[in-house]
C-alpha cells in the first residue's frame, strides 16, 4: 500500500514550477543523448555505427548546436504537461484513497499511467516537432520557429500528423505501468527489509531500476511512435526513417522483416544512460 500525504509547504504553483525548472534543467543537461536515442530510434544513417560512433557522425555532420535540437520545444512542453500531469494524477489518487489515505500501489501506478496519457494528448502535437527538429539537419532547416513550424506541418499535411502515432502512447502505457508495478511490489525482497525503511540512496536506485525495466518493456512502441512521428515528405528521405510502411502495425512488420526485431531496441543504450 502506498500513503497520500498532503504536503503544505509548497502551493500547487510553487510545486509545478520546481518541477518545470527542475525538469528544463535535467532535459538540457541529457539532451545529446536524447538526440542520439531519438535519431537511433528513427534509424538515420547518423546512428549506423553504434552508440559512441553516433556522437562523432553527428558532430561531424552537423556540429555541436546539433546535440540541443529540438531542446527549446521539449523545454516548453514541460510546464503544460507537468500542469496537466500532476493536476490529473492527484484526482484520481483521491478518488481512489481509503479514510487513512492509503491506496493500493497498482491503483497509483494506473493513476499515474493515466496522468500521463492525459498530459501527452493535450501536448503531442509539441513532441511530433520535437521528433521532426531532431530529425532535420539543423544546417538545413525544413522547419523554423514554434508557431511556423506547427502551422506548416498542419497546412501540408493536416491535424492527424500532429497526432500522428499517439495510439502507440496509450499502448506503450500497459508495458510501463506492468513494469513499474513488477519491480515496486519485489522491492522488499531487493533489499530485505519494508519500503517504509528505505534510505534516499535506495529511493534513488529503486526509481531507476523501475524506470530502467518500465522504458525497456515499452520501448518498441516508443520507437515505432518515433518513426511515424519523423516521417514526412517535407523532410529529406521522409525524415530519415529507415524502412517505408504504412501504419503503426505496418511499420512494426517491416522492421522486424528488414531490421530484425532487437531493432525495436535501438537507441536503448542512449536512453538507459540518460535514465541513470
Amino acid at each position: 500500500m502506498a500513503t497520500v500525504k498532503k504536503d503544505d509547504r509548497l502551493t500547487s504553483s510553487q510545486s509545478l514550477l520546481c518541477v518545470g525548472f527542475a525538469g528544463v534543467f535535467s532535459k538540457t543537461v541529457t539532451s545529446p543523448l536524447e538526440v542520439v536515442k531519438i535519431l537511433s530510434q528513427i534509424g538515420t544513417f547518423h546512428c549506423k555505427r553504434g552508440f559512441l560512433q553516433s556522437f562523432v557522425f553527428i558532430c561531424q555532420n552537423e556540429g555541436l548546436r546539433a546535440f540541443w535540437k529540438g531542446n527549446m520545444v521539449s523545454c516548453l512542453r514541460l510546464f503544460p504537461y507537468s500542469a496537466i500531469h500532476l493536476t490529473t494524477y492527484k484526482n484520481i489518487v483521491h478518488l481512489h484513497v481509503d479514510e487513512l489515505g492509503d491506496i493500493s500501489q497498482w491503483r497509483a501506478i494506473v493513476a499515474g499511467g493515466l496522468a500521463g496519457i492525459s498530459a501527452a494528448l493535450a501536448t503531442y502535437p509539441l513532441e511530433v516537432l520535437e521528433t521532426r527538429l531532431i530529425a532535420q539537419n539543423c544546417r538545413e532547416p525544413t522547419y523554423r520557429g514554434l508557431l511556423r513550424s506547427l502551422s506548416t506541418i498542419y497546412r501540408n499535411e493536416g491535424l492527424q500528423a500532429l497526432y500522428r502515432g499517439f495510439s502507440l502512447t496509450v499502448l506503450g502505457a500497459v508495458p510501463f505501468s506492468v513494469g513499474c508495478y513488477a519491480v515496486y511490489v519485489n522491492l522488499d525482497k531487493l533489499w530485505q527489509e519494508r519500503h517504509v525503511r528505505f534510505t534516499s540512496l535506495q529511493n534513488f536506485i529503486n526509481g531507476c531500476l523501475a524506470a530502467g525495466v518500465a522504458q525497456t518493456l515499452s520501448f518498441p512502441f516508443e520507437s515505432v511512435k518515433k518513426k511515424m512521428q519523423a516521417q514526412s515528405l517535407l523532410l529529406p528521405h521522409c525524415g530519415g526513417v529507415d524502412v517505408h510502411f504504412n501504419g503503426m502495425i505496418d511499420c512494426f512488420r517491416q522492421v522486424i522483416k528488414n531490421k530484425g526485431v532487437m531493432a525495436l531496441w535501438s537507441g536503448l543504450t542512449a536512453n538507459m544512460v540518460k535514465v541513470t
